[in-house]
């Protein structure tokens, strides 16, 4: 906060404690110096009368203390401007104070799982549980709660892997992320007709409903230009995160619109590192717990 908006908020506060002090001052007395106490002040209103009666005694003490209690805070917690308090608190010195407490509670936890392998862990159920918690703090905004994603977001309680399944493959994405472009090929393979040739192939290498003619077409395309990443037979490089096209899992969506808007303007997936988030011994948990999903009997 610069120190002129410090200054503003200070003298708020100020003329505030200053303000309440001399109204609480002022019902000492009755409403009029004119009248004795207790007399009429002639306020009639459904058969009640305003009488010339100062706050009752006890209410004045409340609020004398409210007002003090208010300048000891403002003494000892920030409030007053760019004044930290003399205590010297702050939400993140408490944050940092209660992450401190919880790591010396559960860190000889985190550490001995993240001893153990992955596959090891499976079967403890208590480990599972820790990850899937882990999951719904950090994961579950894009994957869903479900970890069944949506449409740009993997699906990560099937078999169906860009870049790999192993327990070590998903610890490494969690840690750094991932970065997936496919670029725009709709010039390269010759405009909407080539667009619409390719779409079609890549539609009848899972199987899908196609046009025929138009994929008898589309592979020769296909082969020239898009197995360089999806391979020859269209099934995909872990190493790069190309999709397996010949299944019919997809990330964007599968039907023929869809195909050939990837194909024109291409995609872009990001998956956000979460190194500098989480520890690696809650990687560790985070990983078996993604890992245990897909092999759910």
């Amino acid at each position: 906060m610069s120190d002129f908006w410090s200054g503003y908020v200070a003298v708020i506060v100020l003329i505030n404690i200053v303000a309440n002090a001399w109204l609480l001052a002022a019902m000492r007395k009755g409403q009029s110096d004119s009248l004795s106490e207790g007399e009429e002040l002639g306020h009639d209103f459904d058969g009640i009368t305003e009488l010339n009666n100062p706050l009752p005694r006890w209410w004045l003490w409340v609020f004398a203390a409210s007002i003090a209690a208010s300048v000891v805070y403002l003494a000892l917690y920030p409030g007053f401007g760019n004044f930290r308090g003399l205590l010297g608190w702050s939400s993140v010195n408490q944050w940092e104070a209660e992450v401190r407490k919880a790591e010396a509670i559960y860190g000889p936890i985190f550490a001995a799982y993240a001893e153990k392998p992955i596959p090891a862990l499976l079967g403890d159920k208590r480990a599972v549980a820790m990850g899937g918690r882990l999951f719904a703090n950090n994961c579950s905004p894009c994957h869903g709660s479900d970890a069944r994603g949506g449409p740009g977001f993997p699906n990560l309680t099937d078999n169906d892997w860009l870049y790999g399944g192993t327990p070590e493959i998903i610890e490494t994405t969690i840690i750094n992320g991932r970065a997936g472009t496919m670029p725009p090929m709709g010039p390269t393979v010759g405009g909407e007709e080539g667009i619409a040739q390719a779409a079609n192939y890549v539609l009848s290498l899972s199987g899908r409903p196609h046009d025929a003619s138009l994929a008898a077409k589309g592979e020769d395309l296909f082969k020239k230009i898009c197995f360089a990443c999806h391979g020859l037979d269209g099934k995909g490089n872990p190493a790069i995160g190309s999709a397996n096209l010949t299944d019919n899992t997809w990330l964007h969506g599968g039907t023929l619109e869809i195909i050939s808007e990837t194909i024109r303007h291409g995609r872009s997936s990001r998956m956000p590192p979460h190194k500098d988030l989480v520890s690696p011994e809650k990687v560790h948990l985070l990983a078996l717990y993604v890992y245990s999903l897909s092999r759910v009997e």
